[in-house]
């Protein structure tokens, strides 16, 4: 995962960002600006942590495995994706991602909510680590 960190903004300044996208209060991107604030924010806070899980709510398969992919290259990840490996499903679909093992599933999805969860997890307690999300699925396309 890169560590690099190109902006000036302060784990609390991503942190505060982030609050505002919490699976409690759906909220979308109003402005490139604000995308771009959003991504910075996710970076950073996922370049403190040891690894991520990420959790991808999606309306398809397809759409599920392109939101992971732009998810796990801006963070820094090369991972090798496989939807075909499933079974296919129709409708909406729930990819889990653990970025520590590598693995991942995918499940159908009943519920509502689009987008990605990421959740920051770190070995010690005085790490940065939480969830964030749902976060817009195309959050690392331009």
């Amino acid at each position: 995962m890169s560590t690099h960190n190109p902006t000036t903004l302060t784990v609390e300044a991503a942190q505060q960002i982030l609050k505002d996208f919490t699976c409690l209060d759906m909220q979308s991107v109003a402005s490139p600006l604000e995308k771009q604030a959003l991504r910075e924010a996710i970076l950073l806070v996922a370049s403190l942590s040891d690894y991520q899980m990420l959790g991808v709510c999606a309306t398809s398969t397809d759409e599920g495995f392109a939101a992971l992919a732009t998810y796990l290259k801006a963070l820094g990840y090369d991972a090798v994706l496989d939807p075909s490996a499933f079974a296919a499903f129709s409708g909406s679909v729930y990819i889990k991602f653990n970025t520590l093992k590598g693995s991942y599933y995918v499940d159908g999805y009943p519920g509502t909510y689009r987008g990605v969860l990421v959740s920051c997890q770190f070995s010690s307690e005085d790490g940065v680590s939480g969830t964030y999300g749902h976060l817009p699925l195309d959050l690392f396309v331009d």
